[in-house]
């Protein structure tokens, strides 16, 4: 974990005045460089232009574009606990004519990707991932019924039969989501742990038979879920980040807003930070549905 700050949540500022001083100069010299240059970029419209609606444009009449990805915060639920994100404005507008803000945080915090490096040795890291694999079809398996009766409930391979009863065979190469309607609560940290941080957890997730069955029987590329693990919360051996990352294949914690999107038909996108050597990343993902999106 590279979570820093003293035990009650408040940041360490330890040696930042000292850096604001080395770095005045750098300060000064970009303020003018900015004010200098402002006129010019805001010429340029191409640049400013959002991207968003040209991606909508290129995606075919009645498709958009919907957002699964939660809005990382510094209270965002963690897996051992409360406060797991810390961060500090190191530059203003106001006085320094840029802002930036530095960020510590653990890599597999808020919406986020596991690689297969994250359990076993020698495996495929974050900056080594396939791109092909990054863009999939999304099947999303709604077991929200069962999650409302058991905190740890799982998907299971007769979950994933019954779906493909209503749905058709979930294509080669897709990325399986769990839908346990779990992400409204990412609001209340200890409603989402189901508890005070591992190991006292509780919340759904995959069991290792459903994820054998996809990986014996569909090829898929990854597996997501709503929920901060692709095990269920209880689990003490974590045999789906064991055996299903072992594969060579990834999964995506935390989604958002798979209620919002169809069982079947969905394109995704995700996109972590090819940071050096990481096991995770948080990550935009996005999905690419027709028409207004929801089942």
């Amino acid at each position: 974990m590279c979570v820093s700050g003293t035990p009650n949540g408040d940041h360490d500022h330890h040696g930042h005045h000292h850096h604001r001083e080395e770095t005045s100069g750098l300060a000064r010299s970009r303020r003018s460089f900015l004010k200098g240059s402002a006129a010019g970029v805001a010429g340029i419209g191409l640049a400013a232009a959002p991207l968003g609606p040209a991606l909508a444009a290129s995606s075919g009449k009645g498709r958009r574009v919907l957002d699964l990805t939660h809005r990382l915060t510094r209270t965002f639920p963690s897996f051992l606990g409360p406060q797991a994100v810390f961060d500090e404005v190191l530059f203003t507008i106001e006085d320094d004519g840029f802002y930036t803000k530095q960020w510590t945080f653990d890599e597999h915090i808020g919406t986020h990707i596991d690689t297969p490096g994250h359990f076993s040795p020698g495996m495929t890291l974050v900056d080594a991932l396939d791109p092909e694999t990054l863009i999939a079809p999304i099947a999303v398996v709604d077991i929200e019924r069962k999650a409302k009766d058991d905190p740890n409930a799982t998907v299971d391979p007769e979950d994933l039969m019954a779906y493909e009863r209503r749905n058709g065979r979930i294509p080669r190469g897709a990325l399986v989501c769990m839908n346990s309607g779990w992400d409204a609560k990412v609001g209340d940290g200890a409603a989402f742990r189901g508890g005070s941080g591992f190991p006292d957890l509780n919340f759904p997730g995959f069991s290792g038979d459903a994820t054998d069955w996809l990986v014996s029987k569909r090829d898929i590329v990854g597996i997501g879920v709503d929920t901060m693990s692709l095990d269920p919360g209880n689990s003490a051996d974590f045999a789906v980040h064991v055996g299903f990352l072992g594969t060579g294949r990834y999964g995506v914690e935390n989604l958002a807003n798979l209620d919002a999107i169809p069982s079947k038909g969905a394109l995704g996108f995700v996109g972590p930070v090819p940071w050096e050597e990481g096991s995770g990343s948080p990550c935009k993902v996005l999905a690419m549905v027709r028409g207004r999106g929801r089942r």
